[in-house]
């Protein structure tokens, strides 16, 4: 199918809401609230389930918009100028942008249940509430291996060339362009989850761990020579998993409730 791919200017409800979700993540950490979001407070916090898991899912789309729709624009750019010449323009715009972010919500919500369980083994198992640090040291471990994954080079690879992936995709209606959202966010997911899982481990609203992994994560995925971070980031974060796990001083503090 034969479409316009040329990139227009990215609609102005994209930088609007990267601006307020860091600005959110600013107030909630001057303001001590940024604590309050983190999963364990969360799950410690005597709420429901459900209520824990709601409010952890709206902190969590801030987070998203903060790090994750800043190395998006360039195929949000590609897809407006496509879709341009619909009728409804505006509503696939929010439709594509609607299935990206499900994918993430839904990431989210499994991290955070996923998390639950691990707090029972701890609190289940008395030698591994003693080591608490290898939990940690196991997360950085399987995110530095999975740079060198090659689920990891393909999935950027679709990242990184947006006209390319759009062209075999495209088609018109809300639908359609919530399902190209859909497909386009599980490639965004398949290179970024296991770094977005130090972030979960880091907290929400963590402004510096946001800033460092947003921004190692953009890199990757459009600069012209993003593959060349990737194994440095992994090696880094291999000998960070050893460190840690020789001795748990090496955790950082944000870091340091992970279990």
């Amino acid at each position: 199918m034969s479409i316009a791919v040329r990139p227009r200017r990215v609609p102005s409800a994209i930088p609007v809401a990267i601006a307020l979700a860091w600005a959110t993540a600013v107030v909630a950490q001057t303001t001590g609230r940024a604590a309050l979001l983190h999963h364990d407070a969360l799950i410690h916090s005597g709420l429901p389930f459900g209520v824990a898991l709601v409010v952890f899912l709206i902190a969590w789309q801030v987070m998203v918009a903060a790090m994750m729709l800043p190395s998006t624009v360039p195929m949000v750019r590609h897809f407006t100028a496509a879709s341009s010449a619909q009728e409804n323009s505006r509503a696939t715009g929010f439709a594509f942008l609607g299935g990206y972010a499900l994918v993430w919500t839904v990431f989210g919500a499994a991290a955070f249940t996923f998390d639950l369980g691990v707090h029972r083994a701890v609190d289940s198992i008395p030698w591994l509430g003693a080591h608490q640090w290898y939990v940690s040291a196991d997360m950085l471990a399987i995110a530095g291996l999975f740079q060198f994954s090659s689920l990891k080079d393909r999935c950027l690879d679709q990242c990184r060339h947006p006209a390319a992936f759009l062209l075999p995709r495209y088609r018109r209606g809300t639908a359609a362009a919530f399902r190209l959202g859909r497909q386009h966010g599980v490639f965004c997911l398949g290179c970024c989850w296991a770094l977005m899982l130090v972030m979960f481990a880091a907290g929400v609203a963590n402004l510096a761990w946001m800033a460092l992994l947003g921004t190692v994560m953009a890199y990757e995925k459009v600069a012209a020579r993003g593959e060349r971070v990737v194994p440095v980031v992994g090696v880094t974060l291999l000998t960070w998993a050893a460190l840690v796990a020789a001795h748990p001083a090496w955790l950082p503090h944000a870091l340091a409730g992970v279990h």
